[in-house]
C-alpha cells in the first residue's frame, strides 16, 4: 500500500491534507522522516504522525520442523512450500533464513526480518549448523579427520571449511559445518563412497529444534532465542 493512502485511511484527513502533512515532514516511517506519498509500506513498519502511532511494525520469527518433500522456497509449482505450512494471515512478508534440500528435515527459520536473517546466512557469520546424518555404510574410520581438514570440490574450486564428525554408531553420525555448499552433506560424504539416506538439522547456532514440535509444525521464537542471532 502507498503511503498517502494508508495515512488517509487511519486518519481523517484527506488526500490533499495528508499532502501537506508529507511535505512538511510531519510523518515517519520506521523512525525516519518520510516526504514520498508514493512510498509502499506494509504492515510490518512503523508509522507516525506528528509523533502520534499510526502503525507499530510487527516483526515475526518462526521456528519450523520441516518435514521430507517439503521445498525450502515461499512458491513452487510442483511441491507443497514450507510457506504453505504457516497459516496465510502469518505468512505476509516472511521470507526463509536459510534453506535445507528437499528431502531434508529438521530446525528451519523463517521472518519478516531481513537484517536478522542476514546475520544468519551470511558467509561471513559461520554460525555453526548441526546435522544428524544416516549413511548406507558404516562411516569409515578417517572420516573425521578427513572432514577437520576439509575436502576439495573441483565444480566450485574451493575446499570445504573444517568441520566437526561426531560418530554416533557406525551409521549414524553428528556433523557440524560453519557454511552452507550446494548438498555439502552429501558430497562431503560422497567422497567416501557412502551415500547419506537420511539427514536431519538439529540446530542453528545455539538454538536447538524444539522436541515437542511435530514435523510440519512451527512456533514462534521466544526473545531469548530471537537474540541469540
Amino acid at each position: 500500500m502507498q503511503l498517502n493512502r494508508f495515512i488517509q485511511i487511519n486518519t481523517p484527513f484527506s488526500r490533499r491534507h495528508v499532502k501537506c502533512l508529507l511535505a512538511e515532514g510531519r510523518v515517519r516511517v520506521a523512525g525516519h522522516i518520510a516526504t514520498d506519498a508514493n512510498l509502499e509500506v506494509d504492515r510490518f513498519v512503523r508509522i507516525e504522525l506528528d509523533d502520534q502511532l499510526l502503525q507499530e511494525s510487527k516483526s515475526c520469527y518462526l521456528m519450523l520442523h520441516k518435514p521430507a518433500g517439503v521445498v525450502s522456497a515461499t512458491e513452487h509449482t510442483e511441491h507443497q512450500t514450507v510457506i504453505d505450512l504457516i497459516p496465510p494471515t502469518l505468512r505476509q512478508g516472511l521470507h526463509l533464513a536459510g534453506r535445507l534440500d528437499l528431502k531434508t528435515t529438521g530446525l528451519l527459520l523463517l521472518t519478516n526480518d531481513g537484517h536478522w536473517s542476514r546475520r544468519i546466512t551470511q558467509p561471513t557469520s559461520k554460525i555453526a549448523k548441526v546435522y544428524r546424518v544416516t549413511t548406507q555404510d558404516a562411516v569409515a574410520a578417517n572420516t573425521a579427520e578427513v572432514f577437520r581438514q576439509g575436502i576439495y570440490f573441483g565444480y566450485e574450486d574451493i575446499t570445504t571449511q573444517p568441520a566437526e564428525l561426531e560418530r554416533i554408531d557406525s551409521h549414524h553420525s553428528r556433523l557440524t559445518l560453519y557454511e552452507g555448499r550446494y548438498h555439502q552433506v552429501k558430497r562431503m560424504f560422497g567422497y567416501f563412497n557412502n551415500e547419506v539416506t537420511e539427514l536431519h538439522r538439529e540446530q542453528i547456532g545455539g538454538l536447538t529444534l524444539d522436541a515437542q514440535l511435530p514435523p510440519g509444525a512451527f512456533r514462534p521464537l521466544t526473545d531469548d532465542e530471537i537474540a541469540l542471532f
